[in-house]
Order: C-alpha cells, then structure tokens, then sequence
C-alpha cells in the first residue's frame, strides 16, 4: 500500500454508492481524496464522514467543464498534484425509446458520456504532469443492449467507446487509462435504497478494491477493459 501513500485522486460523484465506496478504498490505502458532486450539503457530510483531513469536498457538475476546471485548480491548489482521476458520476432513466422523454435522454447524454469528457480535459495537464490514471466507471449495459435501456445503454456504449480511444491517445504520455463495466451493484442509483436483499450484488467497496488494483499495477501492464460481475445472478 505504500506506493500509494499520499496521492491525490479525484473522484466524480463522490458523495454516495459506488464513488463513495471508491474513496474509502483509497483512504484506506493513505491516499487523499477529493469529491465531487452537484448537491453541496450531500457531498459536505460525505467528505466529513470520510475523513476531514484527507478528503476535498467539491461542488461541481461534470456536464460543465468550467466546472470540472476549476475542481482540478482546488486539487491543485491544496495538494499540488492529481495522479488518478475516477469518473464515476452518472444517472439512468429508463423507458422504451417510443416514451423516452428529449429531456431524459439529453440528461444521460450530459452527464454520462460528456461529462466523462469534461473530466478528463480538465485533469489531462495535471494527469500528464504526474503520468498518471484516467478511470472510467461505465457498465455492462456498455456492451449488453435492453428493453427499455436506449438511452442509458447509448450512453454506456459511448463510454466504453470513449475510453478505450483516449486510451491509445494517451499511451505515449505514459498516462494509463481504463474502464470498469460493474454489472448489478448494491447502490442507490436510480432511487434505489439498499438492503439485505441485495447483498448477493456486487458492492462498492468491492470496486474500490479493483480501482485499487488496478493503480497498484505494475507500469508496464494495462488492463484497459475490466467487466466485473456479481458470481452468482439474482441472489441464486
């Protein structure tokens, strides 16, 4: 874990479900931490219950890069440096794409595929001062289409997609790139509330731990494409 100690990553929808399991993760293994998210009191009391010293909390909305530019001059500011960057906020709506509302649908497109953009322009100076981590938190809905999924499975596939494009873009810079596709996590995405029904999911913390895998990984490997499942489907 010491190789890890005292770096900074910066961890976009931070406050909850699996951005927060990613950073208790990384503050378990001496990182620091900043977070980010739209609602201020939310990712405030996260940040707090997280770890007052070592955790940024950050206002910002990743469908505006001015957002996300000025989230990485506080990182800056405060720690000098950004060796990973996790983007991870996202929503779903999901309805057949005859009732899928223009406003749905523009949401998912802003948040989860444009924002993973904003994220990465804003920290790509800092990311190649450090030669550091880009990760992207897509889904398996990246790679697997449903009914009722057009929308969010559109977005999913343009993560994936995005990704492993700046990936080559971003090789000769010694910056490693990589998307983590989870399958049924235990989060409150989509108002969901966990309980001990879903504890046959996958859980965040169980992410933390791959996302903490892959930046101990050695320099010369790069698992670009990581689909991570929960071993056994519907609690069987």
């Amino acid at each position: 874990m010491d190789q890890l100690k005292d770096k900074v990553a910066y961890i976009t929808g931070g406050s909850k479900g699996i951005g927060y399991g990613i950073a208790q993760s990384l503050l378990a293994a001496g990182m620091r931490v900043a977070i980010s998210g739209r609602d201020k009191k939310r990712i405030e009391e996260a940040a707090a219950s997280l770890d007052r010293e070592r955790v940024i909390p950050i206002v910002s909305d990743v469908t505006r890069l001015e957002d996300e530019e000025e989230a990485v001059k506080t990182i800056l500011y405060r720690w000098g440096q950004v060796d990973a960057v996790i983007a991870n906020a996202g929503l779903g709506h999901f309805a057949p794409v005859d009732e899928l509302s223009p406003d749905h649908w523009k949401q998912m497109i802003d948040t989860n595929l444009t924002g993973v953009f904003h994220t990465l322009k804003a920290a790509l100076p800092a990311l190649k001062e450090s030669r550091g981590y880009y990760i992207t938190v897509a889904s398996l809905a990246g790679t697997n289409f449903f009914a009722s999924g057009a929308g969010y499975n559109a977005t999913k596939f343009g993560v994936v997609g995005f990704t492993q494009a700046a990936m080559l873009d971003l090789r000769p810079f010694d910056i490693k790139v990589s998307t983590i596709m989870p399958g049924s996590v235990a989060t409150h995405f989509n108002n969901n509330e966990p309980s001990e029904k879903d504890a046959w999911k996958i859980q965040p913390e169980d992410l933390g731990e791959l996302v903490l895998d892959l930046l101990k990984m050695h320099p010369r490997t790069l698992p670009s494409k990581i689909e991570v499942r929960p071993s056994r489907p519907d609690n069987k």
